[in-house]
């Protein structure tokens, strides 16, 4: 049975790889449920576009405060320590390099890291880059966290983007619902691979050449490496 991780998974899989003392920006969408998933033994400084810095775990129920709110409008929480500033300011820290890792939803990326995450270019929508192409661009490192496959079943890695470019060959690592993968200068290289698939299965939902780690370790949260 080939097995795929589920949205929570994914995101649990990315606060445990999170290096400690870490400033990460989480960006709209899967990413921003990272800050549920932070082990109580590490120590990150979570930013939210609109100005803030020190991001924790959704309230419970009953718990919300409109007025704490993340860059999806979902509420959250502010860890001890946590800091409220301008649109202004926050952007500067993003184009600054303050931004040690940038957790990004995508629609495409291309085997040498080009983004697109931005518009599917389909007649009648409404573009919204926001700040995505700043966060591609000034962040120390990008990890695009999606689905392998669109719903239709096609790739959503590729040789190529055919949607329009948030920004060229920034994306770092891809979390999907089936593996981890490394951008490198030689092309796309499987770090970690969900229980049931291999190199070759992976590819067939794949529109760019893999390559395999040496030693490939098995994706999911309750196998952590």
């Amino acid at each position: 049975m080939n097995v795929k991780l589920s949205r929570q998974e994914m995101a649990r899989v990315v606060a445990q790889d999170i290096p400690n003392g870490s400033c990460v920006n989480l960006g709209i969408g899967l990413p921003t449920t990272i800050a549920d998933y932070v082990p109580s033994d590490k120590e990150l400084m979570l930013q939210s576009e609109q100005g803030l810095l020190g991001l924790g775990p959704a309230p419970e129920n009953g718990h919300d405060d409109p007025d704490v709110v993340n860059a999806g409008k979902s509420p959250v929480t502010l860890v001890p320590g946590a800091s409220v500033f301008s649109h202004s300011d926050s952007f500067l820290m993003i184009r600054g390099g303050h931004i040690d890792i940038a957790c990004l939803g995508a629609f495409q990326v291309a085997e040498n890291g080009d983004l697109a995450n931005w518009t599917v270019d389909a007649p009648g929508q409404i573009p919204g880059v926001g700040g995505a192409m700043d966060l591609a661009s000034g962040a120390s490192h990008v990890w695009v966290l999606m689905e392998h496959t669109t719903k239709e079943g096609h790739p959503r890695i590729l040789q190529s983007c055919t949607y329009p470019l948030t920004a060229p060959a920034c994306v770092d690592r891809i979390y999907t619902d089936i593996a981890v993968l490394d951008v490198t200068d030689s092309g796309l290289v499987v770090a970690r691979l969900a229980e049931g698939w291999t190199i070759e299965s992976l590819q067939s939902f794949t529109g760019a050449k893999l390559m395999a780690a040496k030693n490939i370790a098995i994706y999911s949260p309750d196998n952590y490496v």
